[in-house]
């Protein structure tokens, strides 16, 4: 037999390939009938030689490395749950805390006087012109760098601005209305007193005019449509429109019957729309006309509320309910008109979603105290 058969019989066929790579080698053996020594060195450099793919190759194109400015990033820290972020915020607080209250007026310590708190005492004097806020011998000031003197009828109001500037840590906080608001509100006042005095309206002409912009889009006047497709299939509490009416329909019947006698108010949103319904030209000009005719305080006040509460008449309330001009419209022993249902007048719709989806931690809780906060403020300056 010869010598290229013996060598196909002796391989299997395990496969096609194996198969053609055999029979190729025969071939070769069968033709050139080299020695054993050659054909040993024959498939040792076909085998070398042998690749894995057709394709020709090509040389990688080394990428030029991008250069950034600045220090190089901090290495990744493992992230802190919710629990420490509070803690370390309120270790924060604290130390900010002490940090003003050990800051007190010394030779030894030269800093600027914004960053300490040069006082040690807060009083109320009652003086010829009124009633003021000391600061061991310094007077309370306004932002017109005037003394800020109050009415003697003011007295649970000069015992807040006292309290609030007895918990100060520093001077540079009393710059911001948030530590301070009775003080900003005070202020505000004795500027409206001030300009009536001097024959001009400018500040009473803008209040006038912010009012009136609010009054289109009231927030107590804001009800939601009959149905929502939003709420939950199996929802057994009140819908929201149905709650807001609740609320609102019985402020809107004391202002109309006290504050606004004869006044048509309207909702101001139909249940199949969001454009807003303007409200009767006569209630408009009832309404504007008891707005420009509040005494400073009230106006002051007011305005505080409407801030806050981003609703005119819910502001009206409040004025109404605790100003001392509307002492002779109240009947003793009826319930009180206060700060929480002023509060959950103006956030009943935020009220509604947090029931239903949870409320969010330094954020909803914040918005409802700080509108407690600035209400606060609208009872001391109109009471």
């Amino acid at each position: 037999m010869h010598p290229s058969t013996r060598l196909l019989a002796s391989v299997p066929a395990a496969s096609s390939l194996s198969a053609r790579r055999t029979s190729r080698l025969a071939t070769s053996v069968y033709t050139s009938r080299p020695s054993t020594s050659t054909s040993t060195s024959t498939s040792t450099s076909y085998a070398q030689s042998r690749k894995i793919h057709n394709s020709s190759p090509n040389s990688a194109t080394p990428l030029h490395h991008p250069t950034v400015p600045g220090p190089p990033p901090q290495p990744p820290q493992q992230h802190n749950t919710e629990t420490q972020d509070r803690l370390a915020r309120k270790r924060q607080q604290a130390e900010s805390f002490l940090q003003g209250v050990n800051s007190r007026p010394s030779a030894g310590k030269p800093a600027s006087l914004l960053k300490k708190r040069f006082w040690k005492d807060v009083s109320v004097k009652e003086t010829d012109k009124g009633l003021e806020v000391y600061l061991d011998s310094r007077a309370v000031k306004t932002a017109a760098k005037e003394s800020l003197v109050l009415p003697i009828s003011k007295r649970s109001l000069a015992s807040g601005i006292a309290l609030e500037w007895d918990q100060l840590s520093s001077a540079q906080q009393a710059l911001k209305n948030a530590y301070v608001p009775l003080t900003s509100g005070a202020s505000r006042a004795m500027d409206i007193v001030a300009e009536d005095a001097a024959g001009k309206s400018d500040i009473r002409a803008s209040i006038v005019l912010m009012a009136m912009r609010y009054l289109s889009t009231d927030t107590l006047l804001c009800w939601a449509p009959e149905k929502n497709i939003h709420d939950p299939a199996n929802e057994t509490r009140k819908p929201l429109r149905q709650r807001q009416r609740e609320v609102a329909e019985p402020i809107i019947g004391y202002l109309q019957s006290h504050v606004f006698p004869g006044c048509e108010i309207n909702p101001i949103l139909s249940p199949d729309s969001i454009v807003p319904i303007p409200q009767p030209q006569a209630t408009r000009d009832v309404i504007k006309s008891w707005v420009q005719g509040l005494p400073a305080f009230e106006l002051a006040g007011l305005e505080r509320g409407i801030l806050a509460t981003k609703s005119l008449l819910v502001a009206a309330r409040m004025v109404a309910e605790w100003g001392q001009e509307f002492a002779a419209t109240r009947k003793e022993g009826s319930e009180r008109f206060g700060i929480e249902q002023a509060t959950e007048a103006a956030s009943l719709e935020v009220l509604h979603q947090t029931e239903q989806w949870g409320e969010v931690e330094d954020t909803h809780d914040v918005d409802g105290a700080d509108i407690r906060r600035q209400l606060g403020t609208v009872v001391l300056l109109v009471s």
